[in-house]
């Protein structure tokens, strides 16, 4: 097995844990949200989960712009690989600066 089979493994299983975790994050804050519109609190104790998940989606927000212009130089969809690069993370990106033209 050599190492690009090996690479290809591992982002796979980033791929999965990324949108897992992302699409978690996002629903955690929506319940959040609703919750505090409801006057009804979380306990503190859960505001480093909440601090961590923010820090996540904002790392993976700033690397789907990073996408979004870097991949316009490439003539591909910028909306399609923003949003995957979103949800995949680092590896979007990679996948993306591999990429031969």
């Amino acid at each position: 097995m050599n190492f690009k089979d090996i690479k290809q493994k591992i982002y796979s299983i980033i791929k999965v844990v990324s949108l897992v975790l992302i699409s978690s994050v996002i629903g955690l804050e929506l319940g959040n949200i609703y919750l505090i519109t409801n006057n009804i609190y979380l306990p503190s104790a859960l505001n480093p989960i909440f601090w961590i998940g923010r820090f996540a989606v904002t790392a993976h927000l700033i690397e789907a712009i990073i996408a979004g212009f870097y991949v316009n130089s490439k003539q591909k969809m910028v909306i399609q690989y923003a949003i995957y690069t979103f949800f995949v993370g680092t590896v979007g990106l990679l996948e993306l600066f591999d990429q031969e033209e």
